[in-house]
């Protein structure tokens, strides 16, 4: 496969977010389809054919005309791409939110191993649904150090959360993934994202207002 294959880094969020269902779809192919074009992809997943060359072409390169790319090539070009050095994260805060983050497997999907979750409540031995463990802040600052944690989520209340990010950054860890609806002060060489998920929730509120004027500026017209 040819072309310019793109960092990590220059690979757009929605770009990164169909490379699971590209690896699904291919994966689900019978042994017997060694190779696959762009167009076929975009046919049987309802995207558009452009689209999918271009985050195929970013990724893996260009396909080969009138074959396109072998199929198990292809595999291992997105699953490299998808997991590449694998990191480990762990949580801080316990609650609903943070319970069902520690579970959540699709973070291993992207080379993300959440190995544990920490709370100021957590009793000894306390063991999530999924199996993992969720401890007591006194062993945090260990667990970081010992297992070599890169990624810090943050799933406690607003108050909490400078205390967190900082008790994060004490211990080594500068990627961090905010839960709380609020801003946080971090050093130069500290990296936050934010989720706003009641922010996401009223973007979807108002695609349904948008739909509806535009339906209703349909049916005017017609």
């Amino acid at each position: 496969m040819g072309g310019v294959i793109l960092k990590e880094t220059e690979i757009s969020r929605p770009a990164l977010g169909r490379i699971p269902m590209y690896l699904r779809f291919l994966k689900g192919l019978p042994e017997s389809m060694q190779n696959i074009s762009s167009t076929v992809i975009a046919k049987e997943l309802g995207l558009g054919e452009v689209q999918v060359r271009k985050d195929l072409g970013a990724l893996c390169g260009s396909g080969k005309p009138k074959v396109g790319y072998q199929r198990e090539e292809l595999i291992g070009s997105l699953e490299k791409f998808m997991t590449g050095d694998k990191v480990e994260a762990v949580i801080v805060g316990a609650g609903r939110l943070g319970k069902a983050l520690l579970d959540y497997s699709g973070f291993e999907d992207f080379g993300i191993s959440v190995l544990a979750a920490f709370d100021k409540k957590a009793q000894e031995d306390t063991i999530s649904e999924g199996g993992k463990p969720i401890m007591q802040m006194s062993e945090f600052s260990d667990f970081c150090k010992v297992h070599n944690i890169k990624i810090g989520i943050i799933a406690v209340p607003s108050e909490s959360a400078q205390s967190v990010s900082n008790l994060f950054y004490e211990n080594g860890v500068r990627l961090m993934w905010c839960f709380a609806p609020c801003q946080l002060y971090k050093p130069a060489d500290a990296v936050i994202q934010y989720e706003n998920l009641a922010l996401s929730l009223a973007h979807l509120k108002m695609q349904i207002k948008e739909s509806q004027t535009n339906l209703t500026d349909a049916k005017r017209r017609s």
